[in-house]
């Protein structure tokens, strides 16, 4: 089996067979009061392509990939005690949460890493309710490849969905060796840095290949997709077996949205949460440059007695909305890469050189800069609305995420964005593609901004701003 794998044949290397009866990610339930989890990265063994397939070494929050699936109150202070058994530093990241900046985990901006062995407390108050993720903030284009992500699921004032039917789905694509294992050597390759990014060759959906899942007949369910890949767009026509979008990144629509459009891109990082209502099992698909559908989950229903029922609506959460005509206004250039130009690229003070470039391994840059630097992106006062136009100069798409705030998309090519969702995470598209977004910097502190694709953000492709 080859390492790597076109979108055109990425069905038809999904290793291993189906499960038939599976169990869902550990969850760890929200309670009324103060909340308190404890959350262990250690080593743990798996088979990845199945029972008959070799065992792969890998990291997971308590011995497990996904890690427990954490359900948290809105409005309500979390506690989550973490403890670091592996052997090197690492932290988490709360993904798409306005947390205050001391518990974003990220090393050597916001926190040192946790060494091993030791600990660190993370505590919050998640201000918005939705579908969210937590992964490794410490050389993370090679700790989440191993395994260390989670979901952590907000849930509104009032239940929407019952249990039963709120579906949670992390995908993953795992590059595998010709034995089925994990591909622990081929983390860190120029290649992958310098163009899209890792690809994986193996497919799962919670740990597991092609899964099943239980739902009540004739009810409404939330599915929530997350995009845990290091660096794979991920293509669905959720119109194939009829779902619609309720919220993009954790963040509610006011009504329900058949896509117009398709394939959907779900970016690294990226989640969707799609309304579905079925009264025979049905196969949720994801499909290719091609248009061919496969099958990567299959949802089974069952008889409950409880179906029926008015269509849902999620509340939406209190964002606010930037002030555009006042707004200051800031760009982005991203440049580098291969087949790309990298001109006149600084890293640590100095014009690098062809030689640099293969030893260091900074390839991309924003604004001519490789990775972060001394003085902010941007820094302004906290209330400040912020317009920010990105434009892609280099030959790959990218998938832009914003650390402790939501943002609306203005404009893609020029093109007013109809959706008007709020996001923390964008896809940029190749060759001269422009994202226009706009937000208010309410959240003081220091804040990344970077390329999701984890070996882009680890080449250069990672800067930050500052809210006062």
């Amino acid at each position: 089996m080859s390492s790597t794998l076109t979108r055109r044949r990425f069905h038809q290397t999904l290793l291993g067979a189906a499960s038939l009866a599976l169990t869902r990610p550990t969850l760890l339930l929200a309670q009324d009061g103060p909340q308190h989890y404890e959350l262990v990265a250690q080593p743990y063994a798996h088979k990845l392509a199945g029972p008959s397939s070799e065992v792969s070494e890998l990291w997971g929050y308590d011995g497990q990939t996904p890690g427990p699936t954490i359900r948290a109150k809105r409005g309500k202070e979390i506690t989550v005690t973490f403890r670091n058994e592996l052997s090197e530093p690492t932290s988490i990241h709360w993904h798409g949460i306005r947390l205050q900046n001391a518990m974003d985990g990220v090393s050597g901006l916001t926190q040192d890493p946790v060494p091993p062995g030791g600990t660190f407390n993370y505590t919050f108050q998640p201000p918005d309710a939705g579908t969210y993720w937590y992964h490794a903030h410490h050389e993370s284009w090679k700790q989440v490849a191993m395994g260390l992500y989670g979901a952590l699921i907000v849930e509104e004032p009032e239940p929407v969905f019952a249990p039963e039917a709120d579906i949670v789905l992390m995908l993953d694509d795992w590059r595998l060796d010709r034995q089925g294992r994990f591909d622990a050597a081929s983390l860190g390759q120029m290649m992958d840095w310098s163009h899209g990014g890792r690809l994986g060759n193996h497919l799962t959906v919670n740990g597991q290949a092609q899964p099943r899942y239980q739902i009540p007949r004739g009810s409404w369910v939330r599915l929530r997709l997350i995009n845990a890949c290091n660096s794979r767009i991920l293509e669905m026509d959720p119109n194939r077996f009829g779902g619609r979008v309720i919220a993009f990144d954790g963040q509610a629509l006011s009504e329900p949205l058949k896509l117009d459009y398709t394939p959907h891109l779900l970016g690294p990082a990226q989640r969707v949460d799609l309304l579905v209502k079925y009264d025979d099992a049905k196969p949720i698909e994801m499909q290719e440059l091609s248009g061919q559908p496969y099958t990567f989950a299959t949802l089974d229903v069952v008889d409950s007695g409880q179906a029926g029922g008015s269509e849902p609506q999620l509340p939406a959460n209190n964002l606010p909305e930037p002030d555009l005509e006042n707004a200051g206004h800031f760009e982005l250039l991203m440049e580098g890469g291969a087949m790309g130009q990298m001109g006149q690229l600084v890293y640590n003070g100095r014009v690098q050189s062809r030689m640099d470039f293969m030893t260091n391994k900074q390839v991309w840059g924003f604004n001519g800069v490789a990775n972060m630097t001394e003085d902010p992106f941007l820094s302004v006062a906290r209330g400040q609305s912020v317009i920010i136009n990105v434009i892609n100069r280099t030959n790959f798409m990218h998938a832009m995420h914003t650390h402790g705030h939501h943002f609306k998309i203005l404009e893609r090519n020029g093109i007013s964005d109809s959706e008007q969702a709020w996001r923390d995470t964008f896809l940029i598209g190749a060759a001269g593609g422009t994202t226009r977004i706009a937000f208010v910097a309410d959240n003081p502190g220091k804040w990344l901004f970077h390329c999701h694709m984890l070996e882009h953000a680890a080449a250069g492709m990672t800067t930050w701003f500052e809210v006062a």
